[in-house]
């Protein structure tokens, strides 16, 4: 798992193969279970992740008791809760692996100490989140202007894999709909 991480690390840097491999020695790379939760909504956390593999959901319990899925976190993905907008910095959502995953973990502390020490890490990751936000806001923009149809085709262009990686309730929770709907459409394009 080090190797695909130096490999991104590769194409995403310009750390020297001494830097890089001097990471590697330092970061921790833990194995998760199916249906871990990483963390809870309300709880307060400073961990980050990087996954190597598997799959993690992003979800929140509405006021119905509903869970929402906002997310799904994928290889090469980081995730981070980015929380410090709240008074009492907890979390607003819950992390749970879909998957059995393979991630880098890691603390934002230990995450500050690294990018002391190999500035470029810290270029490296910069360009890593605003890549993933500007996806983000496209794909927000998008998923508001869009019909059920539309952001399931959506899905299936620009993520695939995700329609046999995760159960179908929360596909169509993230998509927005309910889960007989996401069927009459995979149904009605399937057909068509």
């Amino acid at each position: 798992m080090k190797n695909n991480l130096l490999i991104y690390m590769t194409g995403m840097s310009s750390l020297s193969e001494e830097e890089q491999q001097a990471i590697l020695d330092e970061i921790s790379i833990e194995e998760f279970k199916k249906g871990t939760v990483l963390f809870r909504q309300g709880d307060l956390t400073s961990n980050c992740y990087f996954i190597l593999k598997g799959c993690v959901r992003q979800y929140s319990v509405d006021e119905a008791g509903r869970e929402v899925t906002s997310n799904f976190y994928t290889e090469e993905e980081a995730i981070v809760n980015f929380n410090y907008h709240r008074t009492d910095k907890s979390s607003d959502y819950t992390l749970q692996c879909v998957e059995d995953c393979v991630m880098v973990t890691g603390s934002l502390d230990t995450e500050q100490q690294m990018y002391a020490k190999y500035s470029e890490l810290e270029t490296m990751t910069r360009r890593m989140i605003e890549a993933n936000f500007g996806k983000m806001q496209a794909d927000f923009a998008a998923f508001i202007a869009s019909s059920p149809e539309e952001r399931f085709k959506a899905l299936c262009a620009k993520r695939p894999s995700l329609i046999g990686r995760v159960p179908q309730h929360q596909l169509a929770s993230y998509l927005g709909m309910s889960p007989e709907s996401l069927s009459r459409i995979k149904k009605r394009i399937s057909s068509g």
